[in-house]
């Protein structure tokens, strides 16, 4: 292994190793450990060291309920890191593409091989940053007055980490542009809005960022801490249950959270402090009107948690399907025009059937009418605003997943190549085709803010009039308000 010469940061010295001739460092801390008395607390600087730290490989991951195939070690203590590619250590001042992790605030890492950020920067000239944060309890629970969105205000940390050390990295620490997929993207939305965030960061890109339409944080962390026998608001005791138990308990708790119908308690609050009001509220009142922002969803989101929760359902009812929107909509009247609108729109275009019209009136309710109206509010206030709808069909179970949820992400990151991406994103010249566009694309909005390249028909920004989207799949294309007539009935829907 070639390793990198010795980088001296500002809490030690650190060396990584080169690969195609990027300078690469993984598991640098960017703070203390996350135990004890600092268990759901605000994260604090990392403490110096002295000797020399090798940053050749990932640090364990966040604490995380287990998965089906365990991949790699979980340490409370040890988690809190990101790791970083480079062309080159100099003074040069690239852009710098900050990685936020997906995985419902409950799971996920910055170690996942989708997330390799070699193709990228070897592509565009651009320093990558990939990072952990805290999630689930750890990360998001909330006590009024004592612990609120601490996984946050990791990410936070991290990008202060970043604009204090990143310029001996060839960063430039005033040209970082964070960037996001589902809990990720909701997470990118979350930091335009929060006042700790400010001048951090530049640009944003916010892919399958979802909404949690009903929310139960204080239920939730009070629920919570009585299933450890805990009395609610003990955050002392809390402290000090084993991290073994944390996990299990979490487990059992989100279980019987979904059974409940809510959405995850355990993600971004309004707490009046740390995020001071809804982010599409904060967003309409202009919070963020010097950040330029390229958002968007796929078309089939929920296509893989259909397969992934429900794989044995084949059918259902007319009746069932009124019944069933109608629950998420409280709202009888406005149910029947969406599906009456769904259904004609589909006709002889797109499956629509009672069992397709559910799923994507699912993915519009969770992710494409939120990310819609957050590129409303923003380009009221900021020009540079970009909607993009990928289309890219999976090959994976014959046809079954469409374009579904995190089906992008291996076209952005350039690693279609990995194991298993084949199956999933498929293989041949038009993959790779549509890869290095949409890397080009993202490369772009990272350099200036504004995604047009020579690479893909030019881009208009996003207005409320002509609601100029990119469709991204073989042919790369500009549709004016895509799925239109079914965005103007959402109109009447508040989350």
């Amino acid at each position: 292994m070639e390793k990198t010469k010795i980088i001296e940061i500002k809490y030690g010295r650190i060396q990584g190793y080169i690969e195609q001739g990027i300078k690469i460092f993984k598991g640098i801390p960017y703070s203390s450990p996350p135990v004890g008395d600092l268990r759901f607390k605000p994260p604090i600087p990392p403490k110096q060291w002295n000797d020399v730290q090798s940053t050749t490989e990932f640090s364990p991951i966040c604490p995380q309920p287990p998965s089906e195939k365990e991949l790699f070690e979980q340490d409370e203590a040890n988690s809190l890191t990101l790791n970083i590619w480079t062309p080159e250590l100099d003074s040069e001042k690239r852009p710098v593409m900050f990685w936020i992790h997906g995985g419902g605030f409950e799971g996920g890492s910055s170690a996942s091989e989708s997330y390799d950020g070699l193709p990228l920067s070897l592509r565009g000239n651009v320093v990558i940053v990939t990072i952990n944060y805290r999630l689930g309890a750890l990360g998001y629970l909330y006590i009024p007055g004592k612990t609120a969105n601490v996984g946050q205000l990791d990410q936070i940390a991290a990008l202060r980490w970043v604009h204090e050390n990143i310029q001996l990295f060839g960063g430039d620490p005033n040209n970082v542009t964070i960037f996001g997929e589902s809990a990720g993207g909701t997470a990118v939305i979350t930091l335009l809005a929060m006042p700790d965030a400010k001048g951090l960061f530049h640009r944003a890109i916010a892919q399958s960022a979802y909404s949690f339409n009903k929310t139960y944080h204080k239920e939730g962390s009070d629920k919570f801490s009585s299933m450890l026998k805990i009395n609610p608001g003990d955050i002392h005791s809390l402290q000090k249950v084993p991290i073994d138990e944390i996990k299990k308990t979490q487990s059992s708790f989100m279980v019987e959270a979904k059974s409940k119908g809510w959405d995850n308690p355990f993600s971004p609050v309004v707490d009046g402090k740390t995020i001071l009001e809804k982010p599409l509220n904060a967003l309409q009142n202009g919070i963020a009107k010097d950040i330029p922002l390229l958002i968007g969803t796929n078309q089939d989101e929920m296509k893989f948690f259909e397969q992934k929760l429900a794989p044995n359902i084949s059918e259902m009812s007319s009746e069932k399907l009124l019944e069933k929107i109608k629950d998420y909509l409280n709202d009888e009247k406005l149910a029947n025009k969406l599906i009456n609108t769904y259904i004609k729109e589909r006709e002889g275009i797109l499956p629509n059937e009672p069992l397709d019209i559910i799923g994507d009136f699912q993915t519009d309710y969770y992710f494409r009418i939120l990310s819609i109206r957050v590129a409303e509010a923003q380009s009221r206030h900021q020009k540079n605003t970009y909607m993009y709808l990928f289309t890219w069909s999976s090959p994976w179970m014959d046809g079954k997943l469409g374009s579904c949820h995190a089906l992008e992400i291996s076209f952005v990151f350039g690693t279609l190549d990995k194991p298993g991406m084949d199956n999933f994103c498929g293989k041949g010249l038009e993959v790779e085709t549509l890869g290095e566009k949409m890397m080009d694309t993202w490369i772009a909005f990272a350099h200036s803010g504004d995604p047009n390249n020579k690479n893909i028909p030019e881009w208009l920004s996003y207005d409320s009039v002509n609601r100029s989207t990119m469709i991204l799949d073989k042919e790369v294309k500009i549709v004016n308000d895509p799925f239109g007539k079914e965005r103007e009935e959402w109109e009447q829907f508040n989350f």
